[in-house]
């Protein structure tokens, strides 16, 4: 039997978030205090006492994901996972959990990654939106069908709008221009799509408009070591086990703008043994996403 630990992305933030850790364990403490030296500000006191609209500020929304994830995974008595994955952000508290990057240097780069975000959905405007109930070589085919069209065409490499989270069978996230989320949304329900609707979002995520961030982080990747890790991790952009630090930092650094692969993430894990999945961090939607994916494997 072997154990897959799993690492949520963004969204999963609310007030009073790792609170009741850091106020139970001695660890805990240690590991957040340690964050707030390195980002020069107190981030455990808007993860602590911030409202809702605290918590969606750029500099703070990523690093809050990233430590509570952390120090949830290192206060788990659970031996060693035999596998990892972290969904979009995830990724990184998944780099820190099989050893082949530092927290320290986890945590810088994913503030980094959070200030070139907010930079590049200002340079690059654009949106997110939910398609429930479609194959996903439809909602891929709608969205290259609604790219070919004249009008959204030029811009960003010729693809306004792409499928860009594979969350799990039925459940896909579009990303892109606003007009060509909203066309491909249209066209998603006329195919027979349960739901197509616009995501509370300020960005085009994992879409081209991402490629300024890109770009912004790629300095940061390239100077931060990348170690072996002692166990496989199942990167977003290629779905499949690595454990080369030169092809695990340039697939992060191809992230940004590449669609996260969460469907064939756990798909290949279950091929490969895992046959229990622990989610570490705030809230608890990878559980039910990996249920939805196989309902066989357990997940704690």
């Amino acid at each position: 039997m072997s154990k897959a630990f799993v690492f949520p992305g963004q969204g999963s933030q609310f007030p009073g978030m790792c609170k009741d850790l850091y106020d139970a364990h001695k660890e805990a403490r240690e590991i957040c205090q340690a964050a707030d030296r390195l980002l020069g500000f107190s981030l455990t006191d808007v993860m602590f006492n911030g409202s809702a609209d605290d918590l969606k500020q750029t500099k703070v929304t990523q690093p809050a994901v990233f430590l509570h994830s952390v120090v949830a995974q290192q206060l788990m008595t659970i031996e060693t996972p035999d596998m990892v994955a972290g969904h979009s952000l995830g990724e990184f508290s998944a780099l820190v959990a099989c050893g082949a990057l530092r927290f320290e240097d986890a945590l810088l780069l994913v503030s980094a990654r959070a200030q070139a975000m907010q930079a590049a959905c200002e340079q690059n405007p654009g949106t997110m939106a939910a398609v429930l109930g479609l194959p996903d070589e439809k909602v891929v085919e709608i969205c290259d069908e609604i790219s070919k069209l004249p009008s959204f065409q030029g811009g960003i490499e010729g693809r306004p709008v792409v499928a860009a989270n594979f969350n799990c069978p039925g459940q896909i996230v579009i990303s892109g221009r606003v007009d060509a989320v909203d066309a491909a949304c249209v066209a998603m329900k006329e195919a027979g799509a349960r739901r197509a609707l616009r995501l509370p979002v300020g960005g085009a995520f994992h879409s081209p408009l991402m490629a300024p961030a890109a770009e912004d982080l790629k300095a940061a990747i390239l100077k931060t070591e990348f170690r072996k890790p002692f166990c496989p991790i199942y990167q977003n952009v290629t779905a499949k086990a690595e454990t080369n630090p030169e092809i695990i930092r340039e697939n992060l650094l191809k992230q940004l703008t590449a669609p996260v692969r969460w469907t064939q993430s756990v798909q290949q894990m279950v091929a490969d043994g895992a046959t229990e999945f622990y989610e570490f961090g705030p809230g608890d939607v990878l559980k039910g996403l990996i249920r939805k994916i196989n309902p066989d494997v357990t997940v704690g």
